[in-house]
């Protein structure tokens, strides 16, 4: 399996992260790309340079105002005088009967839903980046690929169609399912990662054409709390293409493998031509936010799981922080699907 990647992601370099009442680093750090790269090497895996796509393949999940925020928002803040050295909002406007703002302070806390995606000077050149990263290994895939892996930093899955939040800007996953959809009718989107896919969920909740399921942690104890239920299934011509599968903490290989076969029980009735699997490693027994217990072996087992759904599949990277065996979980599932299939 090839693997898409640029080094760009470097440019983002958060510092900031707030964990109940606490400042503390993130844990989204390059680094990350780091030992998944590591991982990429174990298994012999190309890497390929993407493609620059512009903002064609963004605008068709994002809003114009949203994308024309994160773009001009540093130089913005910048010229504010006496502002910190990353972009974290104090306010969230819950938007009822609101105006748009045309102050900054006010759009950054429009366009996010959270303090855990702080902006700073490279955040949007690595965000551009990495849904470049999904893109072309979504176009690879149209044009041929089996499979494609993309090893996207920062991440996208908690990014709705004008909010970030959650580590993440701009949601790689959608742009490139909707980039499938250029051929595919139907695309179905897997979310593995330990958190669920709320962003994901948001942008596809009222459509019918994308299928949208999440393996997550139960978010009565899990960010992002209020998202994540069995209950949300879609609505109007959605209605029945949302599936979340939440787990009790601390679930392990077997309950989880299981759970895979529930999501690809509902995915082949859905019967899409394509897949996207946002694949979170931070269900990992040693991840260091503890949500779940997967092994690396549930690892190999999840990626022969991914290969029998028999699609050609586009193989986002999500969530994964910093353990000893994220390189080597990262080596696991992509074994395990090249096994497989």
């Amino acid at each position: 399996m090839k693997a898409v990647y640029s080094d760009l992601h470097r440019s983002h370099d958060p510092q900031f992260f707030l964990v109940r009442g606490v400042v503390q680093r993130t844990t989204e750090q390059p680094e990350r790309a780091d030992r998944l790269l590591a991982g990429l090497k174990a298994g012999k895996h190309t890497l390929i340079e993407p493609t620059k796509f512009g903002q064609g393949p963004r605008a068709r999940v994002h809003s114009p105002e949203y994308l024309s925020f994160l773009e001009g928002a540093w130089d913005e803040w910048s010229a504010l005088g006496n502002a910190g050295p990353e972009m974290i909002a104090n306010m969230h406007p819950v938007r009822n009967a609101g105006t748009y703002p045309t102050h900054i302070v006010g759009k950054l806390g429009w366009h996010t839903v959270d303090t855990a995606a702080p902006i700073g000077p490279g955040t949007w050149a690595g965000a551009c980046a990495s849904s470049d990263v999904a893109v072309t290994a979504a176009q690879m895939v149209l044009d041929g690929e089996d499979a494609v892996y993309a090893l996207c930093r920062p991440p996208g899955h908690h990014a709705y169609r004008d909010l970030a939040g959650g580590f993440c800007f701009l949601n790689n996953g959608a742009i490139a399912a909707e980039h499938l959809r250029q051929k595919h009718e139907r695309v179905a989107i897997l979310d593995v990662d330990v958190h669920h896919g709320n962003g994901t969920q948001g942008i596809f909740y009222e459509r019918g054409d994308v299928f949208t399921v999440s393996i997550h942690a139960d978010p009565s104890f899990f960010y992002p709390f209020v998202w994540g239920y069995a209950h949300e299934r879609g609505a109007g011509p959605g209605l029945g293409t949302n599936l979340n599968i939440p787990l009790a903490k601390g679930t392990g290989d077997d309950d989880y493998v299981k759970a895979l076969a529930l999501a690809e029980k509902a995915i082949r009735s859905f019967a899409p031509t394509a897949l996207v699997v946002a694949l979170g490693l931070d269900a990992s027994e040693k991840d260091p936010l503890a949500g779940l217990a997967v092994t690396t072996d549930g690892f190999r087992r999840i990626g022969e799981a991914l290969a029998r759904f028999g699609l050609p599949t586009v193989l986002v990277q999500e969530g994964g922080y910093l353990s000893d065996i994220l390189g080597a979980n990262l080596t696991a599932v992509l074994g395990g699907f090249e096994a497989a299939r």
